[in-house]
This record gives C-alpha cells, sequence and structure tokens, in this order.
C-alpha cells in the first residue's frame, strides 16, 4: 500500500511538534503540505529528515507556502509556480514526480471577503488550474492534485450550508469551478469512496467549532483515471485536530494498492 496524506499545517514551526508526532503515529508515505508560513530558509528541514523524510518546499514570509514530503520514494521537483500568471509570487503551487506519480500540492486562494479583489484572484487562479490541470491529463500519466481546495463542493461538505451562501469558499461561481476539474477526468477520492458520508477536515478555532462538530470539508485529492483501480480506502485523521496546539484543519489521506 501507498498511503499518500495532505495536512494544512496552519504554520510548520508552530506546529512543528504536532507536525513530528502525526508523522510517527501514521507512517503517511507522501505527504503534502499547506500553509507553512515560512520563509525558505525557515523550513525545519533537519527535523523533518531527522523524522524520516526528505522534502521539497516552496516558502513565503508569514503566509501561503506548501510542500511535498516523501519517506523513501524519490523525488523529483517539476515546477513551483502555477502557469498562468508570471505576476503571482503567492507560494501557492508545488508539482513534483515522486516515485511513479505526479504529485501536485496546492493551496488554492481562501477568495473571503466576497465581493472583491480576492475572490476574483480565487476565480482567476482556479481558471489557471483548470488549464493546467487539463494539460497534466493530456500527459498520460498517474497525477494528484492534492491540497486545501478552500471549497466545499456540495451541501454534504459544510455543517450549515446556508450560513455560506455568500462566502467564498461555499460559493456558486467556486463550487461550478471545481466541479468544471471534475469534468476533466478527476475524480474526488474522499468523495468517491464514500458517497454518501458527512466528512469534515476542517474545524474553526472560533465558537467551539471543533467542539460541536461544525466542520467543512475544503481538503481534497483529485486522482487521473489512471490511479482509480488502485484506490483502495481513505480517510481523516480527526483526533489530531484535538491535539494541543494543533492546526485547524485535520490531516487526510488516501491508500493506493
Amino acid at each position: 500500500m501507498l498511503k499518500i496524506a495532505s495536512y494544512n499545517i496552519n504554520g510548520i514551526n508552530a506546529r512543528l511538534p504536532v507536525l513530528l508526532q502525526w508523522l510517527q503515529e501514521a507512517q503517511p508515505d507522501i505527504v503534502c503540505l499547506q500553509e507553512l508560513k515560512a520563509p525558505n530558509e525557515r523550513f525545519p528541514l533537519a527535523e523533518i529528515q531527522a523524522a524520516g523524510y526528505q522534502a521539497v518546499w516552496h516558502g513565503q514570509k508569514s503566509w501561503n507556502g506548501v510542500a511535498i514530503l516523501s519517506r523513501s520514494l524519490p523525488i523529483q521537483e517539476v515546477g513551483r509556480s502555477l502557469p498562468g500568471d508570471n505576476n503571482d509570487i503567492q507560494s501557492r503551487y508545488l508539482e513534483a514526480v515522486v516515485g511513479q506519480i505526479v504529485i501536485v500540492c496546492l493551496y488554492c486562494p481562501n477568495g473571503n471577503p466576497y465581493p472583491g479583489e480576492k475572490f476574483d484572484y480565487k476565480l482567476k487562479w482556479y481558471k489557471r488550474l483548470t488549464a493546467h490541470a487539463k494539460k497534466l491529463l493530456a500527459h498520460d500519466v498517474p497525477v494528484i492534485l492534492i491540497g486545501d481546495y478552500n471549497v466545499m463542493p456540495t451541501t454534504l461538505d459544510v455543517y450549515k450550508p446556508e450560513k455560506y451562501v455568500n462566502d467564498a469558499l461555499f460559493r456558486t461561481e467556486v463550487r461550478a469551478a471545481f466541479e468544471g476539474l471534475l469534468k476533466q477526468g478527476w475524480t474526488d477520492a474522499i468523495r468517491h469512496l464514500y458517497p454518501g458520508e458527512t466528512i469534515y477536515t476542517f474545524w474553526d478555532y472560533f465558537r467551539r467549532a471543533w467542539e460541536r462538530n461544525a466542520g467543512l470539508r475544503i481538503d481534497h485529492f483529485l486522482i487521473s483515471s489512471h490511479l482509480m483501480g488502485r484506490l483502495s480506502r481513505g480517510g481523516v485523521d480527526k483526533h489530531v485536530r484535538g491535539w494541543e496546539k494543533t492546526s485547524d484543519h485535520a490531516p487526510v489521506w488516501i491508500e493506493l494498492k
């Protein structure tokens, strides 16, 4: 089995003890991290290596930042910017070949408040992602687009849909953009495995969201058709959200035969 995980760590240095504890416990083979919130030189490589992982990363001071970790498979970085806008300096995209699979680690823009410039940027970012995703599929190799998409695709993915009608994570335009990716031929792996289940990956720090299970499912694996026959199971390490000084996301994972 190949275990692949996604974890929005919400500050890799602030949450390093949590990350290391989870890595030791879960033993994922490949990990995509989002929201490092650290410049490249502050990435804790020594600690990651001591935990048994090699890494490539694309940091940024205070905001954003993505990384791909691998336990034993070689990593070959392919690119660290989403094509389509040379002026976009936000660290939200990292592409690498890990073993025999193209792994894309992404941190889609939040987009709030709606309406506004941030929402417009989000839609443009999704448009660029969709164009690039189409090219990745055309290469006819196994690909997984992994990360925090900042979208709840359906009403099943949000604890109170009526509260989020005008939120940038649930606006019809953003959900349509995500649906557009699926129509290219990608499969939402967790939803495919558990079509009718309520599954959350994020619980806000405010209003006792974790205690009330007032969650959102915004961290997703979109897999190409090559991997559908290998997809065996997946889940959310929900208990990690309850740890001390933890991220507001929980790690999400899938296993491939």
